[in-house]
């Protein structure tokens, strides 16, 4: 009998699989694709030579996560990689917004009336950075807060909407950037505790920067991987489970899967019935004869575009994918250029580039002209360095990956008490009612991102169990 066996390998079942068989437990992972990684693989989707990143692409969590950063994964390939600006932020007036490794130009893009306030924003907290990271990723109970006079802090500037911690800001360069940034883990801008979002997202750059996996995010999975294999651990790929009877013996099941697939495999019922799916999205990868033609300067060192007119139009892109059954007609875009850092990923002079808008929950419409005329916008020309696209919707992306039930990458609406008790109103989240079961996906805290801490979090909960029994 196996003491663990994990379903699913993206990077949190893999984290929980690692984090346990270095504690001596004997442990096999399950993944139905072919091969492992999740939200976190690397694959040819448009031409030869072209390596695209079908999920996440760029990792400000990944990097800062206390679980990878206690892991010898760059000893099995990892290298982050970091372009001249983690991100930037353009303007339809050709001007643009930078988030730096430097605080000090970040605050210096949004104009006089705003750096001041945007230092004191950050400047408080960055000394505390690490610990406060552990702290944040680390809740709830999965263990005691090492500085809980600067997490209550932050909590005090991250717990109301983001709308609320912009009035800080007089200017529309600050605004709009921050908006942005909660809009990565597609929460509208009023919603309970997006500050916090954004907050993270600023910090984790100030840190360390927003890199890229040289190679792609497959490198993320393969490093796991590989160590896993060293501490003694199995992986079984092409391996679809269908109920727990599918499985070997084992003294506990921990699935990084969607509550709806937890439910159903193990007989849980409507255990998570009332767990709420949010907004699709959707994305397109494209082979490029060139660079992006921005026309701000900025963009063209950034690891990370972010693509909107200001905060409205952001903030209106998100209420549609909330709160309607249409795309909006001007999508807010992430995206993402990884040969600015890795010139590896296309044939030279050739780039991979990356993009996605916000969509309902299971809408199957076509965005990609709505896409590319955000793009026009803010670099010319974009379209006639369109070698091949590959798109993907709600419904196809549900395909690639289980775990996005009706193309929500999130696995999981992060709004309201559902951004922080997911997935659901419990002090142990990574518990069931199955007393060997257990779930370890992004849909328990801390939620999306690519940093493995919700699998280094349930692995507590694992191995705190078998030590019991």
């Amino acid at each position: 009998m196996l003491d663990a066996v994990v379903v699913g390998a993206g990077p949190n079942g893999l984290t929980a699989a690692v984090e346990l068989a270095r504690r001596g437990f004997s442990v096999a992972v399950f993944e139905a694709r072919d091969t492992v990684g999740g939200g976190a693989r690397t694959e040819e989707l448009t031409l030869p030579g072209f390596r695209h990143d079908p999920c996440s692409a760029a990792h400000p969590l990944g990097i800062n996560s206390p679980a990878f950063r206690s892991l010898p994964l760059e000893r099995y390939g990892l290298e982050w990689l970091h372009a001249g600006l983690p991100m930037a932020h353009p303007f339809p007036d050709g001007s643009a917004a930078v988030l730096s490794r430097l605080v000090g130009e970040t605050a210096a893009s949004f104009g006089a009336r705003d750096a001041g306030a945007y230092r004191r924003l950050v400047e408080r907290f960055l000394p505390r950075w690490d610990t406060l990271a552990r702290d944040f990723m680390s809740l709830p109970l999965t263990a005691l807060p090492r500085d809980p006079v600067t997490l209550a802090r932050f909590g005090l500037v991250g717990l109301p909407p983001s709308t609320w911690l912009m009035r800080r800001f007089r200017d529309e360069k600050a605004k709009t950037l921050f908006a942005g940034l909660v809009a990565h883990v597609m929460a509208p801008l009023g919603g309970f505790a997006t500050g916090a979002i954004g907050l993270v997202f600023a910090l984790a750059a100030h840190a360390r920067g927003w890199p890229v996996a040289r190679g792609g995010s497959q490198s993320i999975s393969d490093a796991l991987t590989a160590y896993l294999k060293d501490l003694g651990g199995t992986v079984h790929t092409d391996y679809e489970v269908k109920r727990l009877d599918d499985l070997p013996p084992a003294r506990a099941y921990v699935f990084d899967t969607s509550p709806t697939a937890l439910a159903r495999i193990a007989g849980l019922g409507n255990h998570y019935a009332g767990y709420r799916y949010g907004p699709g999205v959707f994305k397109i990868d494209y082979a490029l004869d060139g660079p992006v033609p921005w026309t701000a300067e900025e963009p063209r060192r950034a690891g990370t575009v972010q693509i909107g007119a200001d905060s409205a139009e952001i903030g209106a892109a998100l209420d549609a994918a909330y709160g309607t059954d249409r795309a909006p007609e001007r999508p807010f875009l992430i995206t993402v250029q990884p040969g600015v850092a890795d010139p590896t990923r296309a044939p030279a002079g050739k780039h991979v580039f990356w993009a996605y808008g916000h969509v309902p929950n299971g809408w199957s419409g076509d965005l990609t002209d709505a896409v590319e005329r955000q793009l026009e916008r803010f670099a010319p020309g974009f379209r006639d360095r369109v070698l091949a696209r590959a798109t993907a919707g709600p419904p196809e992306l549900a395909v690639r990956n289980a775990n996005y039930v009706g193309g929500d990458i999130a696995s999981g609406a992060v709004s309201g008490l559902q951004l922080l008790l997911r997935p659901k109103l419990s002090l142990f989240p990574y518990s069931t009612p199955h007393p060997a079961v257990f779930i370890c996906s992004s849909a328990t805290p801390p939620g999306p991102g690519v940093h493995g801490m919700s699998g280094h979090n349930a692995a507590k909960a694992v191995w705190r169990r078998l030590r019991q029994t």
